[in-house]
């Protein structure tokens, strides 16, 4: 996995005469995202594009509101999925803007058509399943931050964020992130988080990673349901994932557990080997 933490994102607020709103510069995944804004959108589409052409970006993805959604479809702008409940139980609309043939362009699409017409005829499982013999289940703390850091650097080779650094994992963990780990003989070998959004009280069920001869388990269902209860104790009840849409396994875990796919991002991150198409599954977990 790349180590250069330079590459990654960071973030920042930009704002006009008439608008504000909260970006991230990404240039590992040479793309401009766009978490929050208000005010005048066409405004701020002038100078998400200068931003994006400043950076040399090939990929705007913009959270928008429900009200602002066909307005930057008139500027170009291609819905590619729905967040649902995710500003407080208002949707929120994927809308990503390409400025290349490259980019905007999938060789998976069909392959990622078949993965997903298999996995939505998988019938759903109980969430309340044993955990395999030999394995447990815990909260994750910020003395586990170099278990993690080798875990996810040895599963990916290139990962969109910076996660075999475990100062990085620290400072996660420290602003509010929640993870839980898998372990085996005292060792952790398998893992996942939910990034927690405060401010709109959603979260993303994210950095989902096994060792592979701990694999065909269902480890990562498991600890998707425990991430939920967690989410659910501090009154978080939008979640949502972004997998790999080549993943049948990840898609898989998020469908049987009562997911809603709502989407596909082309070539919206930087994972495993290349840049790659995201599915969209969202879970209203006010409804058991």
């Amino acid at each position: 996995m790349t180590t250069k933490n330079e590459l990654y994102s960071h973030s920042r607020t930009e704002s006009g005469q008439d608008f504000i709103m909260e970006i991230c510069l990404d240039p590992f995944n040479a793309r401009l995202r766009i978490d929050d804004y208000r005010g005048n959108v066409q405004t701020m589409h002038k100078r998400v594009l200068e931003l994006a052409m400043e950076n040399g970006f090939t990929k705007v993805f913009i959270k928008s509101r429900p009200e602002d959604w066909q307005t930057l479809l008139s500027f170009g702008y291609m819905l590619e999925g729905v967040f649902k409940r995710y500003f407080n139980g208002s949707d929120a609309y994927s809308m990503a803007l390409y400025f290349t043939d490259e980019r905007r362009t999938s060789e998976y699409w069909m392959q990622e058509d078949d993965i997903l017409r298999q996995v939505l005829t998988l019938p759903p499982k109980p969430s309340d399943e044993p955990l395999a013999q030999g394995y447990s289940i815990r909260l994750a703390t910020i003395e586990d931050a170099e278990q993690l850091a080798q875990l996810y650097g040895t599963v990916f080779q290139t990962y969109p964020t910076p996660m075999n650094d475990a100062s990085y994992i620290k400072k996660v963990m420290l602003e509010g992130t929640i993870f839980y780990a898998v372990e085996s003989n005292y060792r952790i070998i398998s893992a996942a988080s939910a990034e927690v959004n405060t401010l709109y009280n959603n979260a993303e069920m994210t950095d989902c990673a096994t060792y592979p001869e701990h694999r065909k388990h269902g480890l990562m269902r498991h600890l998707i349901v425990a991430l939920e209860c967690e989410l659910r104790s501090h009154n978080i009840y939008c979640a949502y994932s972004l997998a790999r849409s080549l993943s049948f396994g990840m898609n898989a875990v998020f469908h049987q557990l009562g997911y809603e796919y709502t989407g596909r991002m082309t070539k919206n991150c930087n994972i495993f080997d290349k840049f790659e198409d995201m599915s969209l599954w969202v879970k209203d977990l006010s409804r058991q």
